[in-house]
């Protein structure tokens, strides 16, 4: 899995469903978790919080309006975009699912380009990066899909692992970031590496923004971690 791609958890009982959709999911380029009942996906986001979610409503075990709701209630968990997927069509459903914290509804049968392009939506929204938009802050401009990084019009030199540090730092400037989570999200969930290696890179990174000039625009929180701006 390439930590780049960004990781949705699928979550439907019924397996040719759920087949079309993971085929569709990575041949989309997104890393796919999967899951057949609801508790199961509480259990996979417990272990390891995915960028997004597509949610069957009606799940053995516990029903995905449960599992949305548990999760839009808790504060780790609240960010993370759900797609519910429904063959209720009544107004009535739509609007308890999207009460129930659903950040969109689809109901079946759909159209399975539609709903990629909502998941890339979604995902636009909340790790723009990932999807090849472009970012600006201050001056810093990230081109994700062409991998080129300037600052006041100066073209700057990034390894791959600083592109991935500033790509999170840019997505949500001003969120202070521990370093382990900037481990899981740039290193990725099942690499094992030493905190202290995040600071080596955040020092290079520093470097790498100020090399024509200008303030350093990372800061560091004691006891917390880093942020931009």
């Amino acid at each position: 899995m390439s930590i780049d791609q960004p990781c949705v958890l699928l979550v439907e009982d019924e397996p040719a469903q759920r087949e079309v959709l993971l085929y569709n999911l990575e041949a989309d380029g997104f890393a796919v978790q999967s899951a057949e009942n609801g508790e199961e996906a509480l259990e996979l986001v417990r272990e390891g919080p995915p960028d997004l979610i597509v949610l069957d409503w009606m799940l053995p075990r516990v029903s995905g309006i449960e599992v949305c709701r548990q999760l839009k209630s808790r504060a780790e968990t609240r960010a993370i975009p759900i797609i519910m997927l429904s063959a209720r069509s009544e107004e009535v459903d739509r609007v308890r699912g999207l009460e129930t914290g659903a950040d969109d509804y689809v109901v079946k049968p759909y159209s399975v380009v539609e709903l990629m392009a909502r998941v890339r939506a979604q995902l636009r929204r909340t790790r723009p990066a990932s999807v090849g938009e472009r970012l600006e802050y201050q001056g810093i401009a990230l081109d994700a899909e062409t991998h080129r990084v300037t600052r006041d019009g100066e073209t700057l030199k990034l390894g791959p692992t600083e592109f991935r540090l500033l790509s999170t730092f840019m997505e949500k400037p001003g969120r202070v970031w521990s370093r382990e989570q900037l481990l899981d999200r740039v290193w990725g969930r099942d690499i094992y590496v030493d905190t202290r290696t995040v600071d080596v890179h955040i020092g290079r990174l520093r470097k790498a923004l100020c090399q024509h000039g200008g303030d350093d625009p990372l800061r560091t929180v004691r006891g917390a971690g880093y942020a931009l701006g």
